[in-house]
């Protein structure tokens, strides 16, 4: 509970200082650059929390993340899996749901420094945001989206959304498959107990979209979750269920993964 306080209080100070500088600099129409004050205020205010929280951040296959306009794609259990990425990645920016506009100040930091809003339920206006984030890949910018679409409560994988796929196909950027492990202890879904630990952070190599159509999405989607998930059971003893997009849940229903 005492890491818990000293945690929010950082993020308290965090929070109040790089948002606003980030929304006057946003205000002002300050340029968008690798190195630039939306980057630096964005790393500082994820190490600075990442620090309170006793967290280390290890990140394997980085050369697979070098390169500019790629869409990272990955698993997501915890808050901590942004924190970790957007402390150790440079430029990148995340496609989130639209529940994140609403939080005090991060929020609309967040709009200012060119992070994507989804509104996910509603497909239509789904696809149309896609476009904003195809754009800031094109602006050099490493897209991370969560293709669960949201938290889970085990490393197991979920089924994905096929939104970001349809994205790297628009966007002609390849996709990086990504395994964020270590951070469900951290901060477990529903909780607000924090722990210390480590955040591993795997990148695998690029798969290509170059010529690619919107009718190659599934398959996409199948490549890349069997990436991670190969790789989860690997190195970590997880196994995920199997997966249809056209079925569009996970086969068999029960299962028992290792934690």
């Amino acid at each position: 509970m005492i890491r818990a306080l000293f945690v929010l209080v950082v993020a308290i100070v965090a929070t109040l200082t790089c948002a606003n500088t980030v929304i006057l600099a946003g205000l002002l129409r300050v340029r968008d650059r690798e190195g630039g004050v939306y980057d630096v205020m964005q790393r500082t205010w994820a190490r600075m929390i990442i620090w309170a929280a006793g967290v280390k951040v290890v990140v394997h296959g980085i050369e697979h993340a070098r390169a500019g306009k790629q869409i990272l794609v990955g698993n997501h259990v915890s808050w901590f899996d942004v924190l970790a990425l957007a402390a150790a990645i440079p430029r990148c920016r995340f496609v989130a749901k639209r529940e994140v506009r609403r939080i005090p100040l991060v929020g609309p930091a967040a709009g200012a420094a060119g992070h994507v809003y989804i509104e996910r339920e509603n497909r239509k206006a789904a696809f149309e945001q896609y476009k904003d984030a195809a754009a800031r890949i094109h602006a050099g910018a490493r897209v991370i989206v969560f293709a669960e679409g949201t938290r889970g409560y085990e490393y197991a994988l979920r089924p994905f959304k096929k939104g970001p796929f349809v994205l790297a196909v628009s966007a002609g950027a390849p996709i990086v498959p990504m395994l964020v492990y270590g951070t469900i202890p951290m901060m477990r879904k529903g909780s607000f107990l924090v722990r210390s630990g480590t955040a591993h952070i795997h990148f695998l190599p690029p798969i290509p979209t170059t010529g690619l159509s919107y009718d190659d999405r599934d398959r996409l989607a199948v490549q890349t979750r069997d990436a991670i998930a190969g790789l989860l059971e690997r190195e970590y003893g997880v196994k995920s269920p199997a997966w249809s997009p056209r079925a569009g849940a996970a086969i068999p229903p029960s299962y028992s993964p290792t934690q």
